[in-house]
């Protein structure tokens, strides 16, 4: 129900913009999140927008240069990562949930995309 894209290889100070696109349930009135995990480290929050996209909520690691944008007409959300570093270096997962919150549990994941920044 959520397919992660738009992952790949990057030099630090580039831009990737990943998208996820929502299908049946998730599709209509959910939170979508966006998290990543390194390998070794937990998993960890990114960034969350609400349904009506009226309020967003980033990592303090994240703010000011990762951007979370939804378009409801095509059930698509997107994560503009600019002057990406090498720590941002991760597997990123879209989730979805009833719930506007700050990491923790969601509902719905999707599989995950590899972004790889090269020093």
């Amino acid at each position: 129900q959520l397919q992660a894209s738009g992952g790949g290889l990057v030099q630090a100070g580039g831009s990737l913009r990943l998208s996820c696109a929502a299908s049946g349930r998730t599709s209509s009135g959910y939170v979508m999140g966006w998290f990543r995990q390194a390998p070794g480290k937990d998993r960890e929050f990114v960034a969350a927008i609400n349904w009506s996209a009226k309020n967003t909520y980033y990592a303090d690691s994240v703010k000011g240069r990762f951007t979370i944008s939804r378009d409801n007409a095509k059930n698509t959300v997107d994560l503009q990562m600019n002057s990406l570093k090498p720590e941002d270096t991760a597997v990123y997962y879209c989730a979805a949930d009833l719930t506007f919150k700050v990491g923790g549990h969601y509902d719905y994941w999707g599989q995950g995309t590899q972004v790889t920044v090269s020093s």
